[in-house]
């Protein structure tokens, strides 16, 4: 019997919790920063536009929780010097990791030394000591083998996370491409993490999501530093389920 609370502790920790909506203000990072630190325990990270970032890496300092932002989003373009110099800029005003779209169009395409090539070039402009996650948009990539063979590019291009989707288009994250992008860094051995997202609202989701983890990579690989879920809406249903701390916040869909 699934021991929900024990479930909803666990998850929590992994959460990246997400505000990316179309007019977020300073006011509604303030509000994310101080919901990102729950009376249960804090989330991972918060994911934001870039233009927080040095807002939200100064309003979370010492807290351990990690700032995150976006690059190269949602439409995934194939510019790698554009991508890189955003992933540059995001890098000097403190973030600690940076979500990418891989260049998932021309990859579909064909042009996949030129995803590839992005890829490499924003790892580059990390620097050392900043994660940097690949977003896949694996609802586009559609099939099983695409999934599988764009999870080994971004592995092999150096990411640090490769990550199902933006949230932005009709299906986001699955089970099935889960379970594909896990048994991918299984195979090449990378010390790779995973990152779900896209639609993840009830702690039943995440819940199948960490069992695909701890079936393929073992009950103790699943922890923030290899295992995230990006969500907004999660976090108000886990908290729901933690007795004592129920919150009730407004929701975005990313």
């Amino acid at each position: 019997m699934l021991d929900e609370v024990a479930v909803a502790r666990r998850v929590l920790g992994l959460v990246d919790l997400t505000r990316l909506g179309a007019a977020e203000t300073a006011a509604d990072m303030g509000s994310l920063c101080e919901r990102a630190a729950t009376a249960c325990g804090p989330v991972a990270a918060v994911c934001v536009w870039p233009q927080f970032v040095s807002q939200c890496s100064s309003a979370l300092a010492g807290t351990g929780i990690r700032v995150a932002a976006v690059a190269n989003f949602p439409n995934g373009g194939s510019d790698a010097e554009v991508a890189a110099l955003q992933t540059r800029t995001i890098v000097a005003d403190g973030a600690d990791e940076v979500d990418l779209v891989m260049a998932y169009h021309a990859w579909l395409e064909g042009r996949r030394d030129l995803s590839r090539k992005l890829i490499a070039h924003c790892k580059a402009a990390c620097g050392p000591g900043v994660v940097l996650k690949v977003i896949l948009e694996t609802g586009v990539l559609a099939t099983p083998e695409a999934v599988r063979e764009a999870s080994l590019d971004a592995i092999d291009s150096g990411a640090d996370f490769i990550k199902t989707s933006t949230g932005r288009t009709p299906v986001s994250a699955t089970p099935e491409a889960a379970a594909i992008m896990l048994r991918a860094i299984r195979d090449r051995g990378a010390e790779v993490g995973f990152k779900a997202a896209g639609g993840i609202r009830e702690l039943a989701q995440a819940a199948e999501y960490l069992s695909l983890a701890d079936e393929i990579m073992g009950r103790d690989w699943a922890c923030p530093a290899r295992f995230r879920f990006g969500a907004s809406g999660l976090l108000d249903a886990l908290l729901n389920v933690i007795e004592g701390c129920d919150e009730n916040e407004p929701k975005d869909d990313y």
